[in-house]
């Protein structure tokens, strides 16, 4: 491992981030992030479809989309940002694409994304 691997890696510790939910393209999200407002700061929940994904260890982000009023909505978050509170799974989705960015041309059923069952 050379010198830029590990201090990647004790980036990733030192922010106590070692473990992290495990999502992929097309899952929906439930991202917990902390917001400020002033001198309070409080959390704000981000529902949406994960779209893309990078994986460069602390550089890291995904984009999750969510539809808002009848407008797309897409937010870039970084994988191990102290910002996040909590990645939560609510389904997992069927795909067999990297990038998802069809979704957004597309509107109503045509945009929906199959569920993985359980066995």
């Amino acid at each position: 491992m050379n010198i830029i691997e590990q201090l990647n890696q004790d980036t990733i510790q030192n922010l106590g981030k070692g473990e992290v939910t495990d999502f992929a393209i097309g899952d929906t999200l439930r991202v917990h992030v902390k917001v400020r407002e002033g001198s309070r700061e409080r959390v704000q929940v981000f529902e949406g479809i994960c779209i893309a994904r990078k994986n460069g260890s602390v550089n890291s982000n995904f984009t999750v989309r969510k539809i808002s009023y009848g407008e797309g909505v897409e937010r870039v978050f970084p994988l191990y940002s102290p910002t996040i509170e909590q990645i939560e799974l609510v389904r997992r989705g069927v795909v067999r694409r990297a990038k998802l960015y069809y979704l957004r041309g597309r509107r109503g059923k045509s945009a929906r994304i199959a569920e993985k069952r359980q066995s």
